[in-house]
């Protein structure tokens, strides 16, 4: 991470955000925190969990794990709005563009996401954990989505 009197890149610093803003998930799976950022400035943020106002994962259970459906299987039966998706959704909720902005996450977006994020014109995603879905990689590379794992851009 960083050093005593070392300043921490932009792109480790936009990552330490995410992980910050992801300890606000209520997901019993995976816990995601996203940033949207466009020239060193923050945008919107977004950590996976239930809808607004409605009761969250932590407190009801999760139908997923409950039946043993593997990572990346069955999504639409989780009750969580994905990091990707809340930090799009804020965005849009308090009118900020994020045409041509970076978002930085701690899991790469699956399909559902990449194609949000695709259509909204994000330039690109930096991630930390890398989730298999050859599809969503796919996508992005014929849309010029820039897919970067956190660590290996250099």
């Amino acid at each position: 991470m960083m050093t005593q009197g070392k300043r921490p890149s932009w792109d480790s610093y936009f990552m330490q955000l995410a992980f910050v803003v992801a300890g606000r998930s209520t997901c019993l799976r995976r816990q995601v925190g996203a940033v949207m950022v466009k020239e060193k400035q923050i945008l919107s943020t977004g950590y996976n969990g239930s809808p607004s106002g409605l009761l969250h994962c932590d407190q009801v259970g999760c139908l997923r794990q409950s039946l043993g459906v593997p990572s990346g299987e069955r999504t639409e039966i989780c009750r969580a709005v994905h990091a990707e998706q809340n930090a799009l959704v804020q965005a849009a909720k308090h009118g900020v563009s994020i045409t041509g902005a970076d978002l930085y996450t701690t899991l790469q977006p699956c399909i559902l996401c990449t194609k949000l994020l695709i259509n909204v014109g994000i330039k690109r995603v930096i991630y930390l954990e890398t989730y298999k879905d050859q599809l969503a990689a796919e996508m992005a590379k014929e849309a010029g989505l820039v897919l970067v794992k956190f660590g290996e851009d250099k």
